[in-house]
């Protein structure tokens, strides 16, 4: 790692007006912001800022493009190197500056990570790699974090998150003596990560009890159109802005539910309780579109093919944000698909009939 000036040994009850008036000064303040050079902080892609909009990840002092790739979809199936890693070279060819992965992608040999490595072992320098633990204590979160640095082939990684904080017990348990909280504090001692984060799509409560009990840099959260119809995160985004958190945001298409180009598989071979039982109901770009102009740092969405890493570049590189009233449209036809678009969520709802 080349250093910078950073040493790596070194309301809540707003509103919903206060809530959207932090988005706005957030957004204003950055989408208007001039294009004069700024110092940057490593590891930049020198292709991000002229690929699409850039903005702050919180107060980490990084600037990261408004799209960023996820580390699931094509980049977790087993033996995929062939379409894996040419699409993690392409999405650096394309300016993407941030790679988001976790131990428990692709399973036990946890194949993400190691796509990955295979490229950032040439390619460290363009990237912001971001992983997860899903251990609760101290020496699991250890463990993972020692074979995610192997897979990655890199000594240290930029961000280090809990994954799927679900419940309060996961709560407790990472805070308790012997917890995850203490492995955070030593590997970032030691400079085996940089910054930390939380991770979550079930309950925004049980993120917002974690963030007032640490103060993690970041925290990345299930946010998509549907969201205001059952258990909103919009009181965990306005404390993550109020905070001054990077704020990432998932679930974006809700692996695909919430676009009308995606077609429901027959009922009966459906996993989970919460069934898929029509196409969803917006594009792409109005899924994106809508994440990213509440106030978010960046977006992270997993493609299954190079066609759709492209496009979802192009729709970065052109965004504007939505005005208030466009956002409440976009809500509104979400609504015959709010089940199957926040399958993720405690007690998700069925669609409505």
């Amino acid at each position: 790692m080349t250093t910078s000036s950073l040493d790596r040994r070194d309301l809540l009850k707003l509103g919903a007006g206060a809530a959207l008036g932090l988005m706005a000064t957030r957004l204003g303040a950055e989408e208007a912001a001039p294009a004069a050079p700024r110092p940057v902080l490593e590891p930049w892609n020198p292709r991000t800022a002229k690929a699409m909009p850039t903005r702050n990840l919180g107060r980490t002092g990084h600037l990261v493009g408004i799209f960023s790739l996820g580390g699931q979809a094509a980049i977790e199936q087993p033996h995929n190197e062939a379409i894996a890693v040419p699409l993690i070279e392409r999405a650096l060819d394309l300016g993407v500056n941030y790679l988001d992965t976790s131990a428990r992608y692709g399973g036990e040999a946890r194949w993400s990570e190691q796509y990955l490595g295979r490229v950032l072992k040439r390619r460290r320098a363009e990237a912001f790699v971001a992983t997860k633990t899903h251990a609760r204590d101290r020496d699991g979160s250890l463990r993972l974090l020692e074979t995610s640095l192997k897979l990655l082939q890199t000594d240290h990684v930029d961000l280090w998150q809990l994954h799927a904080m679900a419940t309060p017990a996961d709560v407790d348990a990472v805070c308790a003596k012997g917890g995850a909280l203490e492995a955070f504090r030593e590997a970032k001692e030691q400079g085996l990560v940089r910054f930390l984060g939380l991770s979550g799509h079930t309950d925004p409560q049980v993120l917002m009890e974690a963030i007032r009990r640490f103060p993690f840099d970041t925290v990345l959260m299930a946010f998509n159109a549907a969201d205001p119809h059952h258990l909103t995160f919009q009181p965990l985004l306005a404390l993550a802005l109020e905070k001054g958190m990077g704020i990432i945001g998932m679930k974006v298409p809700a692996r695909g539910r919430l676009l009308a180009s995606w077609t429901p598989p027959p009922v009966a071979q459906q996993r989970g309780a919460v069934k898929a039982t029509r196409p969803g109901t917006l594009t792409m770009r109005e899924a994106m579109g809508y994440t990213l102009s509440h106030g978010v740092s960046t977006v992270i969405v997993g493609v299954d093919n190079v066609a759709q890493l492209e496009e979802n570049v192009r729709i970065a590189r052109e965004f504007t944000p939505y005005a208030p009233a466009q956002l409440r449209e976009l809500e509104a036809r979400a609504f015959p698909v709010m089940g199957q678009a926040q399958f993720y969520k405690r007690d998700a709802p069925q669609n409505p009939k």
